[in-house]
């Protein structure tokens, strides 16, 4: 039999430390429940001393999640790891993830302090977070430019002092495959109580090959990757999790390991996040792109047509696409609402919110003749999004015409109380930001306007992402709607909330 290859999840923390990713505590647990019915073995959910928030979350997922180890992430000093324990108490399983420097730049120029020093630390932390559970990882910060004698000797005394997985992270993305590979096997080969531990991979994407290295460590001895849905995290981003375990599961002609994830929840999964985060998946991003499994040429279309195999090396339907996506009507029930959509993930907290959902889809089922999984997870997302909103869309009236000033009025719920504006400019998406600016007593700055439509058709569901900075901290703002310039003012007002709601919040690396 093949060995177990650990997944470790840590979308909810280190994908949320791309500019703009920031979640709710109630997001991380919808996303935390999709991704224990994924069977993720590890959920990194936060990071409990970064802030307020960051600790509700992190013990919000350990109380919901049962089936999955729930981990937080804690700097070698004593209040990041009693903060981390106190945020785990509810966990069915849980782990403590506590890492220092130990690069020559990162110990001189960040930490300012000699290997020795270092190395006194990792054992004392490491040892703290025992008192809390018996399941630690150890991290050396920056490994993958770190002496190689240095790591042998600082996890060396980790794995002495308790810790029971060995994570080496490439934490700048600066190694290639064959180099990172080789730096595992000499790691395992070279640590006398090596055996007594896991090693795991932890790798970015800044030179795009965050996956191959996580593949290379994998075939070295490595049986943990640490990687994110969709390749979500800061700058580049992290190991993609569905481009990962699909490598592992096609190739076990290569691979002495798999994984235990079900990898039919892997699509919806990706939408979730996206649809969270708001950054858009590429259409030809590996497994969930929407042209993964799509083929043009026809002599692709010939081979498909005779034998799936000749152009596809996995099956759409092992990771969740659906063939026949085509599923709800306007004459659908609640019903069958909610079945299906329980079917992509999606589950309700409360029978009010699913009826506040599926007011919304029938809503949309008069508006468009055919309603598809993808038209349902927006739906249900926007649904959920605006429950804790402090500002929300009343109404809006736009007049456009060529060569015309446009002017848009827009009528606001801020906190209760209904307030309207009305502005003039050049652009019909501009007049209705405008106006909205007015009734808001708060500075702006949009970074990023996109819209893509989420199915086929000309009365698709549109979906405008925005991206907005404000005294330095950046957030992400959906939106969706048949109208774009409805969907546009929907996606502002939910980067606004997500300003006003936004607390100061720690970095790891700091």
């Amino acid at each position: 039999m093949s060995d177990k290859l650990i997944i470790f999840d840590t979308t909810l923390r280190d994908g949320e430390q791309s500019p703009g990713a920031s979640m709710t505590k109630d997001e991380k647990v919808r996303i935390a429940k999709v991704l224990e019915k994924m069977q993720v073995d590890v959920i990194e959910a936060g990071f409990a001393i970064a802030s307020p928030g960051d600790f509700e979350a992190v013990q919000a997922v350990a109380n919901a999640v049962k089936d999955s180890t729930i981990c937080s992430l804690a700097r070698a000093t004593d209040k990041d790891i009693d903060r981390a324990g106190e945020a785990l108490k509810g966990a069915n399983s849980s782990r403590i993830h506590t890492f220092i420097a130990t690069s020559d730049i990162h110990m001189q120029m960040k930490l300012q302090m000699t290997p020795d020093q270092v190395v006194e630390q990792a054992v004392y932390a490491v040892e703290r977070a025992r008192r809390y559970t018996d399941n630690v990882e150890f991290s050396p910060e920056d490994a993958g430019r770190s002496d190689e004698d240095f790591l042998c000797r600082v996890i060396e005394a980790a794995i002495n002092s308790g810790a029971t997985t060995i994570n080496i992270p490439d934490t700048v993305g600066y190694n290639v495959p064959h180099q990172f590979g080789a730096t595992m096997k000499s790691l395992i080969e070279r640590i006398p109580n090596s055996d007594k531990a896991i090693f795991s991979a932890h790798c970015h994407n800044d030179l795009g090959l965050a996956v191959a290295n996580s593949l290379s460590a994998v075939l070295n001895g490595a049986r943990q990757v640490e990687c994110t849905i969709n390749g979500l995290g800061e700058r580049a981003g992290n190991t993609s999790l569905e481009e990962l375990v699909m490598a592992v599961r096609t190739r076990q002609d290569v691979f002495d390991c798999d994984s235990g994830i079900d990898t039919t929840h892997i699509l919806s999964a990706s939408r979730l996040v996206s649809s969270v985060t708001g950054f858009i998946v590429q259409p030809n991003k590996a497994i969930v792109g929407a042209n993964a499994f799509a083929h043009e040429a026809g002599i692709h279309q010939d081979g498909v047509l005779k034998h799936r195999e000749t152009y596809e090396i996995m099956r759409a339907e092992d990771v969740g696409w659906n063939a026949n996506q085509l599923v709800m009507g306007k004459h659908s029930g609640r019903n069958a609402f909610k079945a299906r959509l329980s079917e992509l993930g999606v589950e309700f907290e409360s029978e009010e919110g699913l009826n506040d959902a599926f007011r919304k889809f029938k809503e949309l089922a008069d508006k468009k003749h055919e309603i598809f999984d993808e038209d349902l997870q927006a739906l249900v997302s926007e649904s959920q999004t605006e429950e804790n909103e402090t500002i929300k869309l009343v109404s809006l009236k736009v007049c456009t015409e060529t060569g015309e000033q446009n002017s848009a009025t827009v009528v606001l719920s801020i906190n209760g109380e209904e307030k309207t504006a009305t502005a003039y400019t050049p652009g019909a998406v501009d007049a209705t930001f405008s106006a909205i600016n007015s009734l808001m007593d708060i500075e702006m700055n949009l970074q990023l306007y996109s819209v893509s439509n989420v199915t086929q058709g000309t009365d698709a569901l549109g979906e405008v992402n925005v991206r907005l900075e404000h005294n330095g901290k950046i957030v992400n703002g959906q939106g969706a709607d048949t109208d774009i310039i409805t969907a546009s003012a929907k996606a502002y007002i939910h980067g606004l909330n997500k300003v006003l709601a936004a607390t100061s919040k720690a970095h790891p690396q700091v």
